[in-house]
């Protein structure tokens, strides 16, 4: 696995050693003495799946008093993954990261606590699957407003598909 730094402290795009021949290809997704070495929060509790089709927009999401970190792929399909910072003080605050997953790139992301956190679908469907720090806890959940002005994300799809509690959060 070769782990790449982003600009955002804590956030590390992962991009595993695929082993392909004729019957498919095998990686590894997650290591913990690898994360433990890098200084990588590893103490996952939850796992999540979630399929989606086509121009299907989910987030911006997160929680306050239980934060998540969160280790992210593509197992089937392609999306644009944003992870907005709102940790206060941090020098990144406010501004979002954004890479294309897929089962193509095997590309995984490492979001830490103190990110708002969502996604676009750009294939047909795609399953998206995600560890979890801590557990979903629906009294803490909390989102920003996909469309925020001040944010300028640019999701890579046009008329999107969100949900009517997406549509309901403040920017």
């Amino acid at each position: 696995m070769k782990f790449k730094k982003t600009k955002f402290h804590g956030l590390v795009v992962i991009h595993p050693k695929v082993h392909n021949d004729d019957r498919g290809y095998f990686y590894e997704s997650y290591k913990k003495p690898v994360f433990d070495s890098l200084g990588l929060s590893s103490d996952f509790v939850q796992d999540n799946q979630a399929l989606s089709k086509k121009n299907t927009l989910r987030g911006l999401h997160y929680q306050l008093k239980y934060p998540q970190g969160k280790l992210i792929q593509v197992i089937l399909g392609k999306v644009y993954d944003v992870a907005l910072d709102i940790r206060r003080g941090s020098p990144t605050f406010g501004e979002y990261f954004g890479i294309v997953l897929s089962d193509e790139n095997h590309k995984i992301v490492y979001v830490p606590k103190g990110f708002a956190h969502g996604y676009s679908v750009l294939s047909e469907t795609a399953i998206f699957q995600y560890k979890c720090t801590d557990i979903y806890h629906p009294e803490d959940e909390h989102g920003i407003l996909w469309n925020d002005p001040s944010l300028k994300i640019d999701w890579q799809t046009i008329q999107p598909h969100i949900s009517k509690k997406d549509l309901g959060f403040s920017p």
